[in-house]
């Protein structure tokens, strides 16, 4: 946006927080300029009106300052300023001053009348004030009825109404095509979640068929495998033929439903094992490589790690990874660290301590890999909680839940 626009723009906001400021300083401009048009009377010779060939009396000069100051609360009553400055018009009418300057100050108002209120109103108000102070600007003006003067209250006044009716037209024709756009934006969002929820419903549908067909099948197999394995080997060697037919085609139906949730461009599924406590000599080996000295600690680690399901025992190789990461990135040079796996009753407790002063500098990811451990923990059941120690460093400890659905140890 360009300097000027910005200016216009903050204008703009500043006028429409201050109305009463922008109406009192139109309201000024108006009472100016009937001031000003007291000072010109009109003559029949060419060049038109000629200033300074008349003045005001005092009266006329408290109607025309009464008139302006009315339309300072034009927009809070539209109806009673009109009411205020139609009256003091026909005041001024009835003195008989001519010119007749205060009826501008009922155009203004009259036009506020038809831009803030609905159409038959306006045009009810309109013709009622254009046909009263027309009338009695011709029966009391000494020109003839049809005289400029008289002729220019009617126009003015029918100006007025319809231009205040084309601006309410106008600002409700955008707001009803505002109006239209939100509610189809909100529309649009709701059919795309939707349509989200469906299709997860339905792959789930998939994923719980392609599964409980399968495992069922296998289970069967595995049953009738091991009821015949001694007596009949032969047939308990076809039954695990039907076992390893079974989970192969289950796998291959199962990655062909997940891979619809793939985007083009994602890399191929690792092959590779999914890690774990198992692991975890290889991943601080590479920490202890790039600098960061690690101590370890475990009750039965890596027994622990094979016990564990393979969710809690992924989660576990997760955590301590994210963690000695956080350390490396944040802790500063001569930050050392520990490591302790425990299994605590139906729960293992992972607790990642540093003794770092800070790198100085301001973190990365804003915390993102806090977020995202805290996610993968809360999914399990367990609880995770982080940051600084007492006396400098920084703990990071996470409690996992081993017990698997059915409430027996894993």
């Amino acid at each position: 946006m360009t300097p000027l626009g910005t200016a216009l723009t903050r204008a703009r906001s500043w006028v429409r927080a201050h109305r009463l400021v922008s109406d009192g300083a139109l309201a000024a401009a108006v009472l100016a300029g009937m001031l000003l048009g007291s000072f010109a009377r009109a003559h029949d010779g060419p060049g038109g009106p000629i200033l300074g060939t008349s003045s005001p009396s005092p009266l006329g000069v408290l109607l025309m300052v009464l008139a302006g100051g009315a339309l300072v609360f034009r927009r809070r009553a539209p109806m009673p300023v009109l009411l205020c400055t139609g009256g003091l018009t026909l005041v001024d009418l009835f003195t008989g001053h001519p010119p007749v300057t205060v009826v501008f100050s009922a155009v203004i108002a009259l036009y506020n009348v038809g831009a803030h209120t609905d159409r038959p109103t306006t045009w009810r108000v309109g013709l009622a004030t254009m046909a009263v102070l027309t009338a009695v600007a011709m029966w009391l003006s000494p020109d003839p009825w049809y005289s400029q003067q008289n002729l220019s209250i009617f126009a003015w006044t029918g100006m007025a109404s319809a231009a205040g009716d084309a601006v309410r037209s106008r600002r409700g024709f955008i707001d009803a095509i505002r109006e239209r756009a939100e509610r189809a934006e909100r529309t649009r969002e709701e059919e795309a979640r939707r349509r989200v929820a469906e299709e997860r419903l339905r792959i789930a549908r998939d994923l719980h068929d392609v599964v409980a067909h399968h495992i069922a099948l296998v289970n069967v197999q595995a049953g009738v495998a091991s009821h015949v394995m001694d007596k009949r080997p032969d047939q308990a060697k076809e039954a695990l033929a039907h076992v390893r037919e079974a989970s192969r085609s289950a796998l291959n139906e199962l990655r062909a439903t997940v891979g619809l949730l793939r985007q083009s461009g994602d890399p191929e599924a690792p092959t590779e094992p999914a890690p774990g406590l198992a692991h975890i000599d290889g991943l601080l080996d590479t920490f202890r490589n790039a600098g960061l000295p690690v101590e370890f600690a475990a009750d039965g680690a890596g027994d622990a790690g094979n016990r564990l399901p393979a969710a809690v025992d992924l989660a576990a190789y997760r955590i301590i990874q994210e963690a000695l990461t956080n350390v490396r990135k944040h802790a500063g040079q001569a930050a050392k660290a520990e490591v302790s796996v425990v299994r605590v009753g139906a729960a293992v407790e992972i607790t990642v301590l540093d003794d770092g002063r800070g790198t100085g500098e301001p973190a990365d990811g804003g915390g993102h890999g806090l977020i995202g451990m805290r996610e993968r923990v809360t999914a399990l059941g367990g609880s995770l909680s982080a940051g600084p120690r007492y006396g400098g460093g920084f703990r990071t400890q996470a409690i996992l839940p081993v017990k698997n659905r059915t409430g027996e140890n894993a």
